[in-house]
């Protein structure tokens, strides 16, 4: 192994599982939300962080739009 190296000769290139990379965020979810998400999670095994993300990517994928009645 080298004692230094030349960063700007390395050849860069972007990561290609970057747009699939998660982003943490803060969010306020009502605590009986979490509480059924952790139920789900109980069930299945899946962390319910996981599940929530699931749930929303699916709401995305079918185009999915609130009622605000």
């Amino acid at each position: 192994m080298r004692d230094e190296y030349e960063i700007e000769k390395l050849n860069p290139r972007k990561n290609p599982y970057a747009e699939h990379v998660k982003k943490q965020i803060t969010i306020n979810i009502d605590s009986d939300i979490i509480a059924y998400f952790k139920a789900l999670a109980d069930e299945t095994g899946v962390p319910y962080q996981t599940l929530i993300n699931l749930y929303l990517k699916q709401c995305v994928r079918e185009g999915k739009r609130l009622s605000f009645k």
